[in-house]
């Protein structure tokens, strides 16, 4: 396979080529695009569920993820324009093909996880206008598997981006709810602790759901795919601390905006998205639910589209098998095999008769939470190669936040197991 015909694959590569999507999204940078691929229907009720749960009591766990963020994306970043190399090529080649197998088979479970939740969220957004989940859900995921595999989704990635944008109207709901702004801040650097296991769940989720391992392969994919040299790294460095930066600050709103609105009210646990639209009342009004539903449907779509074709593609990736969308069923049935699959998989799940939404949603990030460690450690062992990185491998710093964060992801896991198996703190 061609380079020319590798870029054709990609249609999340080829969106950072689009100049309309350039002019939507204002700056051209791979990092801000993958650091703001975690704003999507998971992490949009990952974030509700925290600020309606726990008020301002989770935004100092915010600002650590968001340092954890910025050395992981950063730590790719790195490792794509010193090796030239994708992060599925460089696993391979470096661990062999049974650890690349573990690594893969924890991606597929993560990004599968996260499938189910877009396809949750297309269903709550459908709920809110009267249509029913077992009528959106099948519609949806037929429509993204036809819109990708014929080769239509660059407009319909366009549709999908400006429904996603409804959710910039978080940043002027807050200032128009005037929130404490100095419990805002108490919150943010004076750690609050709750001996429960939900409290558990929403931390894992946070951090999956901020760095979720599908954004650090498609990172490294984009920035190889640009060809960008070592010598431009310090731009690359810039535009990715910008990314974390624009997304730690939509996560850091919605988490105030709901705090504001809901957990205010009494409505501590989000079940719906009519009560998760509470927090866009004070722009939106009586239509506050049409809103937040547009955006969640846009979010939900777009996510659907992406999670599941960066999944086959890194698998086929790693393991040299045929890829690509412009290969026919024959010539790469693995690779479209996996592709529809997860689509399959994600659509039927969420179709689960009396499954809870908002908690899929949330429970979706808890999997690529837990399943994260895997993935960074392997990531850490490659950014700390000297004879594969050179000068640029990773410092004490990067080490010291990335381990941590493999280590805290962990240590949350155990006490989340020990904690359902004696049944404390529910």
């Amino acid at each position: 396979m061609t380079a020319q015909s590798e870029r054709r694959a990609l249609p999340w590569v080829r969106r950072i080529k689009s100049k309309r999507l350039l002019l939507v999204l204002g700056i051209a940078g791979p990092g801000i695009i993958a650091a703001l691929a975690g704003d999507d229907a998971g992490g949009i009720g990952t974030y509700s569920t925290a600020g309606a749960a726990y008020g301002y009591d989770l935004l100092w766990a915010m600002l650590l993820v968001a340092l954890a963020l910025a050395v992981v994306q950063d730590m790719c970043a790195r490792m794509a324009v010193v090796t030239g190399k994708g992060l599925s090529d460089l696993i391979r080649e470096q661990f062999g093909v049974r650890t690349t197998a573990v690594v893969m088979l924890s991606l597929l479970a993560a990004n599968a996880a996260v499938t189910v939740s877009e396809f949750a969220g297309v269903a709550a957004a459908s709920e809110v206008f009267g249509l029913s989940r077992y009528v959106s859900v099948p519609l949806a995921a037929a429509f993204v598997w036809f819109v990708v595999t014929r080769g239509s989704y660059s407009r319909a990635e366009k549709i999908f981006l400006a429904l996603s944008l409804v959710f910039v109207t978080y940043f002027i709901s807050v200032f128009m709810v005037r929130p404490d702004w100095l419990a805002v801040a108490r919150g943010a650097f004076i750690p609050t602790f709750h001996a429960d296991v939900k409290y558990i769940l929403v931390v894992i989720a946070l951090i999956g759901t901020t760095i979720s391992p599908y954004m650090q392969f498609s990172l490294q994919a984009i920035i190889v795919d640009k060809g960008t040299k070592i010598d431009q790294y310090m731009l690359v460095r810039a535009d990715t601390l910008v990314g974390v930066l624009l997304s730690i600050l939509v996560a850091f709103f919605i988490i105030i905006a709901t705090s504001a609105t809901l957990h205010v009210r009494g409505i501590f646990d989000v079940q719906s998205a009519d009560q998760a639209a509470l927090a866009l009342e004070p722009i939106a009004g009586v239509f506050a639910k049409e809103l937040f539903a547009l955006g969640l449907l846009g979010a939900s779509l777009l996510a659907a589209s992406i999670l599941p074709l960066t999944s086959a593609y890194a698998v086929c990736e790693a393991f040299g098998w045929e890829r690509g969308l412009q290969q026919g069923w024959d010539d790469a049935p693995i690779f479209y095999g996996l592709y529809t699959g997860i689509i399959v998989f994600g659509a039927l799940l969420a179709l689960v008769p009396g499954i809870p939404l908002f908690l899929l949603l949330l429970l979706s990030y808890d999997v690529n939470g837990i399943l994260l460690p895997i993935i960074l450690i392997v990531m850490l062992r490659l950014a700390n190669n000297r004879r594969l990185m050179g000068q640029y491998a990773n410092g004490r710093i990067a080490n010291t936040f990335a381990y941590g964060t493999a280590i805290v992801l962990i240590v949350l896991t155990v006490l989340l197991l020990a904690s359902s198996l004696l049944g404390l703190g529910t």
